[in-house]
């Protein structure tokens, strides 16, 4: 009998081979990185139905399987290796393997010169990849094949990095594309990611074999493979196993496997890694510090007791929209808080609507709106006001603290820090395209977990030894969270860890301080991420000051656009914002079109609204809006080169002759200033 386990960084294959090598049992799970308890689990299950205390061949693979190999003194097969030993027994002439796995991807060329291609230390594009952008979309992978299959046009997305890929998603949800196309582009731009990754120009032809789970389980990325390689690849029957068939086929060594799961308690015992102090040392130190920033709270009135007018702020965020109202006082009379679901513009409306018919006489002043989607938002619903996301959290500082020197504000998917002097934004740090670390990717790893993301941070409050993480890229974070299982960290341990690790990123990745004494004293938090007391935490003990964080950290740009329209708005004035019976009969219809005004032919997405106006997004230039093709505008590249010209045309004499220089590179570029 042969056994053969392929331990993936999500999934456990595992293959039973009998005599003439036929499969009479196999598995495929998700591990959840609970790796060695699924593994000792499924290892007790295999004694116990098939074994019963006899030998058998038995080898492991898989990029989580060489430590659990060597502690449990079972040979370990390299899952390239054994992917090309399983493909020559079941698919004899194979030209080519393309393989996904959770998180890695390869390409084996196995004729006109074998060569392995992998990924090295990014995970973009592979099925961890798939798996957080459909948590994005707010499906599943299945559902999200799915919905790629109904797909009518592509988008330009990333595949390089999860983070840059959400940078492209999420402004596509924002301005109303549809969930099928965005999928589609998903698959698109795995596809383009792994040939431009891996294959570097090297031709994919001939007989093509598709293996690991993204591959196995999504069609459309199978159809997308083929119609850019312009192949017929095969997905093979037990595509999922091919590793752990390999192994099992390669298997050398007879063990007895009561001894193997000893080894695998062992290896459990003696596994370390990097720790940092706790985060908070007992349950007294907890309490104070809760009770130091219920201090940081907006006065609210009960909107019913309410006569004047009032103002709205709708910060229309990454992920969330963020609704608040406050009186002529500042006082805040409502608020609400609510996932954009990919959607906002549907939510926003419902809100307002939830608002006109709770207050039949309502009399609003002003409306503002800020983040992503203030451009949408003001085009659909005829809003007062649109400001910049900075100045609204600036303005909502400045009322906690009017003395604020820095402002961090770390959202879903956006990170923000200001510095404040004699009064005016002197200088911000923002997340260029990097969203490492913040509340998008706390929330997705909580839920890879199978854990909510207020309960993920409750465990990390008082974790005895914080997995050091240090300030990473999220694949690498995503690594090193995976070791740090493996080597027997607890959740609650990883949970302050990455609790650490958002506070060390935002600080010396995007600010880049050297010494956080340089950023300031008096400092104020913002963003639904500090809600997580593990980070707000991990902020205050990494800055060395006591910070404030308000009770609306995550409705500060909402609360600030409403300051800005209270402090703008005319006494008297009746804001332009729908009518709830404007509202009822609110329509957008969605278009896709190729713009034809210039060589770009950009796709664009247009919603036009029931009163007839559009909104165009996709659009490089202002030429679909205003309507013309033809630029007056000076053209610089046409003046630089009449430039040259004329340098050309009247070369000067030297008294000691001419002197050579070649025109290009940066002589080309600066010549004309000579």
């Amino acid at each position: 009998m042969r056994i053969g386990m392929d331990i993936g960084s999500t999934t456990i294959k595992c293959v039973v081979l009998d005599e003439n090598d036929q499969i009479i049992y196999s598995a495929y799970e998700r591990h959840y990185s609970h790796i060695l308890e699924k593994t000792r689990e499924l290892l007790t299950s295999l004694n116990d139905t098939y074994l019963k205390g006899k030998k058998a061949y038995f080898a492991i693979s898989g990029s989580a399987g060489m430590g659990l190999a060597d502690s449990c003194g079972v040979s370990f097969v390299q899952e390239v290796f054994a992917d090309r030993v399983a493909a020559n027994r079941l698919n004899p002439g194979t030209d080519c393997i393309i393989e996904l796995g959770g998180e890695d991807a390869k390409i084996l060329f196995l004729t006109n010169g074998t060569e392995v291609r992998m990924n090295g230390s990014c995970a973009g594009g592979t099925g961890a990849f798939i798996d957080q952008m459909a948590t994005l979309l707010k499906m599943s992978a299945d559902e999200m094949d799915k919905a790629a299959q109904q797909a009518t046009r592509k988008y330009t997305i990333a595949a390089r990095c999860g983070v840059f890929a959400k940078s492209d998603v999420q402004p596509l949800i924002n301005q109303g594309a549809l969930a099928s196309d965005i999928a589609a582009s998903i698959y698109q731009a795995v596809v383009n990611q792994t040939i431009a990754g891996l294959a570097q120009g090297r031709p994919i032809s001939g007989k093509i074999l598709y293996l690991g789970g993204p591959l196995t389980f999504s069609k459309c990325l199978r159809d997308s493979f083929n119609e850019t390689l312009k192949v017929e690849g095969i997905c093979p029957e037990n595509s999922l196993l091919y590793v752990a068939l390999g192994a099992a086929y390669y298997a050398d060594k007879e063990v007895v496997f009561d001894d193997v799961v000893k080894g695998l308690a062992n290896y459990g015992k003696t596994a370390t890694y990097a720790s940092l102090p706790p985060l908070f040392n007992n349950v007294e130190e907890y309490n104070e510090f809760k009770k130091r920033h219920a201090k940081a709270s907006v006065p609210r009135v009960d909107f019913d007791e309410n006569t004047g007018p009032v103002h709205i702020g709708i910060d229309s965020g990454s992920t969330t929209i963020k609704v608040a109202v406050i009186d002529d006082n500042a006082n805040l009379l409502y608020t609400d808080y609510q996932s954009n679901s990919g959607n906002p513009l549907p939510i926003v409306i419902d809100v307002l609507k939830g608002l006109y018919e709770a207050h039949p006489n309502l009399k609003i002043q002003s409306v503002t709106t800020t983040g992503y989607g203030e451009a949408l938002m003001t085009h659909a619903l005829h809003t007062d006001f649109g400001l910049v996301e900075t100045v609204a959290h600036f303005t909502a500082a400045k009322h906690f603290m009017p003395d604020v020197d820095f402002i961090i504000d770390i959202g879903g998917q956006d990170m923000k820090c200001f510095k404040i002097e004699n009064g005016a934004i002197s200088d911000i740090f923002l997340n260029e395209a990097c969203s490492s670390g913040c509340g998008s990717f706390l929330q997705t790893f909580s839920e890879a977990l199978g854990y909510s993301v207020k309960n993920f941070a409750q465990e990390a409050l008082f974790a005895k030894h914080p997995v050091d993480l240090g300030s990473r890229c999220t694949v690498f974070m995503n690594s090193s969270v995976k070791q740090a299982q493996k080597d027997g960290a607890g959740f609650d341990c990883i949970s302050a860890g990455l609790s650490i690790s958002v506070v060390k990123n935002a600080l010396y990745k995007v600010i880049r301080t050297s010494s956080p004494e340089q950023l300031g004293k008096k400092i104020v938090v913002q963003g639904g991420t500090f809600y997580n007391e593990a980070v707000l935490r991990a902020f205050e003990k990494e800055m060395g000051v006591e910070v404030v964080r308000p009770d609306i950290a995550g409705l500060m740009g909402a609360y600030g656009a409403a300051l800005h329209g209270k402090e703008h708005s005319k006494p008297g004035t009746t804001s332009s914002i729908l009518t709830l019976e404007e509202l009822n009969n609110f329509t957008q219809k969605v278009q896709n079109v190729q713009c034809g005004l210039c060589g770009n032919h950009c796709q664009m997405t247009v919603s036009v609204f029931q009163d007839g106006k559009r909104f165009i997004t996709g659009n490089r230039c202002d030429r679909p809006i205003t309507g013309k093709s033809n630029d007056d505008t000076l053209n610089l590249y046409a003046y630089k080169q009449q430039q040259l010209s004329q340098l050309m045309k009247n070369p000067g004499t030297g008294t000691r002759g001419k002197i050579g220089i070649p025109m290009v590179l940066n002589m080309y570029e600066l010549l004309p200033f000579w």
